[in-house]
């Protein structure tokens, strides 16, 4: 239809030359306007073809009427248009696409980015997307017999933004239609659970009505903040929602919900349960109508309806009182099993870090909901402005939360104690601690890595370590791993054979394989180097090699064991491994 009124337009403006009527008797006699070029021509073709896509009637009618009229910009054909529907791009029906999965397959390479299209029998080709102010719209894929002039290329993107901004405004119509019948029905909604419930009120009484909604809908949901919320908003029409005593979200049922959701304020927020508490039910807060949660006193979070509209009226505020009540209850239920898996948790890893779980330990982490099958690294958390108590072992576990740890905790010797079934973001467990606690005094040790329940003792003693070394160096606050302490890992107590095995092969294990392999001396080469103080000539000499050779070797110990002779740490860790690997371990000497 839109390419009819197109065709229609152009015939209406190609009856007229130089802007008049053809066969009137000024366009006979009067003087004659300098004669319109192929660009003039295209540019107003072009317009005639602006005016046609803002007048279609919808996306798809807008995208076949670009593509039919493709030639008015230059020597193009249209090989495909593609629509954004859902995320992905679908086609626009065409007669004649003989290379539609080709092209289908390299405009979806582009990902977004306009493009070059190969298409057989077309020097040039080009994959152009139709952009908005909210994104992607979709593609036009155009070839030419031959390749486009400057001009041309110019006269295709005007034509390829002329359709793009066509799309955004229909896009943008269609967009108010939907909120417009979206609102309409909501609205709809609202209006037939109003006079459900005010037939519920005539026979029942309104309370014995939401006190019934509110208790089935729990128990057949099993209760907790998404049942309540669920019958809060069946039973207002207003998105309910629950915060915890911080102002984190614990459920949202309705429309509008922010994402991401906003990060409380705790000044903000302490000030606003203040309000509310001095209040004897719920209290209007900005936009939205507020009660809270709590059992004897105790505040343990907020139970909300979004009324933009100032529309609640004493029924909504009934329902959000009866609402709160109930989910003190359930969340006081909750609280009692939290605090009874707490214990089993803390029970386990006690018996674990004492070396007393025993043969049932597997059995007893299944129980809890974890695998110690798994490899596991011990965690240790001290903050120096913290004793360890409930509160700041909680802190601890909802920041390991945060930052996706699956781990076991207790509380042991003034600090918090982890079982962390994979390698533990420390550096993000920090920053995230930090937040909590709202300074950054903190230390955290992490063990080497555990492959059996039994070794757990051992590497909570290393985790120690790792903590004590970082709270004695000049950064004391921050994560320390056991792995990372090179020389520090076998200067404290309860080091063995095996750790300065390890510690050696840290350092040296690749100049010791070479060595081997090419029946080569960099490792007596580095010793000697030491032993010498780095004295060139000395070396040289108790080698007997070269000056020049020594300068190779040690460009070689580089180069194989990457590490850096010059860095302070890095040369005292392979001096002290060189000693240990002569003196200690019997290597060559």
């Amino acid at each position: 239809m839109a390419g009819s009124r197109a065709h229609s337009l152009y015939r209406r403006y190609s009856d007229r030359k130089d802007g008049l009527p053809r066969g009137s008797a000024a366009a006979r006699t009067g003087p004659r306007l300098p004669a319109r070029t192929p660009t003039d021509r295209a540019l107003h073709d072009l317009m005639v073809l602006s005016q046609a896509l803002f007048g279609a009637p919808d996306e798809g009618e807008i995208l076949r009427l670009a593509m039919d009229h493709i030639a008015a910009a230059g020597p193009y054909s249209a090989e495909a248009g593609y629509l954004t529907v859902g995320g992905d791009l679908v086609p626009t029906p065409r007669n004649g696409q003989q290379h539609a999965s080709a092209v289908g397959r390299r405009v979806r390479e582009l990902a977004g980015q306009d493009g070059p299209v190969a298409v057989p029998g077309r020097p040039w080709g080009r994959a152009m997307g139709l952009r908005g102010l909210e994104g992607l719209h979709g593609y036009l894929v155009v070839t030419s017999r031959s390749r486009p002039t400057e001009a041309e290329r110019s006269l295709l993107t005007t034509l390829v933004g002329h359709t793009a901004a066509a799309l955004s405004v229909a896009f943008a119509q269609r967009r108010r239609r939907e909120d417009a019948l979206e609102l309409g029905r909501l609205r709809e909604e609202r209006t037939a659970l109003q006079r459900k419930l005010i037939s519920v009120v005539a026979e029942l009484g309104y309370e014995r009505a939401v006190h019934a909604l509110l208790a089935g809908v729990a128990a057949s949901s099993g209760g907790g903040e998404e049942a309540v919320t669920r019958a809060l908003h069946r039973l207002t029409g207003l998105p309910a929602l629950a915060e915890d005593r911080f102002g984190r979200l614990r459920s949202w049922t309705g429309p509008g919900r922010p994402d991401p959701y906003p990060e409380p304020d705790p000044v903000r927020r302490d000030q606003m349960l203040h309000a509310v508490a001095r209040e004897a039910g719920p209290v209007r807060m900005e936009d939205r109508l507020v009660a809270l949660v709590r059992l004897q006193g105790e505040i343990l979070g907020v139970l909300a309806l979004v009324d933009v509209r100032d529309e609640a009226d004493e029924h909504t505020v009934f329902a959000l009182g009866h609402a709160a009540k109930s989910l003190s209850l359930e969340l006081a239920h909750l609280r009692d099993l939290a605090e009874v898996e707490r214990r089993l948790h803390r029970e386990l890893v006690d018996d674990l870090l004492a070396g007393t779980a025993g043969a049932g330990a597997y059995a007893r982490s299944e129980a809890v909901g974890h695998d110690l099958h798994r490899r596991h690294y011990i965690v240790v958390v001290r903050w120096s402005n913290r004793t360890a108590d409930e509160s700041f072992a909680q802190a601890v576990a909802r920041a390991a939360s945060a930052v996706g740890m699956r781990s076991l905790l207790t509380r042991h010797s003034g600090h918090v104690v982890l079982v962390a079934d994979d390698r533990p973001p420390a550096r993000a467990l920090y920053e995230a601690l930090a937040r909590e606690t709202g300074t950054r005094s903190g230390t955290i040790g992490v063990s080497a890595p555990c492959d059996a329940v039994d070794a757990i003792p051992q590497h909570y003693r290393e985790a120690q370590r790792a903590l004590d070394v970082r709270r004695h160096s000049r950064e004391r606050y921050g994560a320390t791993f056991f792995d990372e302490l090179g020389l520090y890992r076998i200067l404290g107590p309860g080091s063995d054979y095996r750790e300065l095995e390890t510690f050696v092969h840290e350092w040296l294990g690749r100049l010791i394989d070479y060595d081997s392999l090419h029946h080569a001396a960099m490792v007596e080469t580095l010793s000697r180097y030491f032993d010498c103080g780095g004295n060139y000539d000395e070396t040289a000499d108790s080698l007997a090699i070269h000056r020049s050779t020594l300068r190779y070797r040690l460009q070689r110990i580089r180069d194989i064991g990457g590490h850096d002779l010059a860095d302070v740490e890095d040369r005292l860790n392979l001096q002290v491994a060189t000693r240990v690997w002569k003196i200690v371990l019997g290597g060559p000497g």
